[in-house]
């Protein structure tokens, strides 16, 4: 099977070419991804627990999916189908901001992101992919916080710094 390619793109989103995912991590080249925040009813948001085997940040929590644009799909596209293939459900989502980020890791790659931020509503009971997500919680945006601030190493770089920039998205009331 070939290895997911993702795409490289300039600071200003303009793409440049393809790469193997980890030729493009182990590089620490600028490439495109997404985030998706799923909310409910009770403005909590859906966190995921990244398996156990990932190649970076395993086991520690983080938004609800994440993952890398396919060459010719939209964000939006994206983001409904790893939400599918992660958390095994399908929803509307809507596209809210986007920021460039470059974190490295002990294991000597580096994610350097043009990442896309989302969010959804559902209220149900994700059906988790296992060789993808451990396991999920549904947490208030003000407890997130907190636990941040209070347990900074149980949780992704990434959903760190989105967090930070993504709160007063979080706050407002259910859509």
């Amino acid at each position: 099977m070939k290895e997911e390619e993702v795409i490289l793109v300039t600071p200003q989103d303009e793409q440049i070419g393809t790469m193997p995912k980890m030729e493009a991590h182990e590089k620490a080249l600028l490439h495109r991804a997404f985030s998706v925040f799923i909310m409910n009813e009770h403005g909590e948001t859906m966190l995921q627990q990244r398996a156990a085997h990932k190649y970076h940040s395993p086991l520690l929590w983080t938004n609800t999916c994440c993952s890398h644009q396919r060459e010719g799909e939209t964000n939006i596209e994206a983001g409904k189908r790893r939400l599918l293939e992660e958390m095994g459900f399908n929803t509307e989502l809507e596209e809210l901001f986007s920021f460039i980020y470059k974190a490295p890791f002990d294991n000597g790659l580096t994610e350097h992101e043009l990442d896309y931020v989302m969010i959804g509503k559902f209220n149900g009971v994700p059906k988790i992919n296992l060789d993808e997500v451990a396991d999920f919680k549904w947490m208030r945006p003000s407890v997130i916080k907190n636990d941040i601030a209070q347990h900074p190493d149980k949780y992704t770089v990434w959903f760190k710094i989105i967090f930070e920039k993504f709160f007063d998205h979080l706050t407002k009331p259910y859509r």
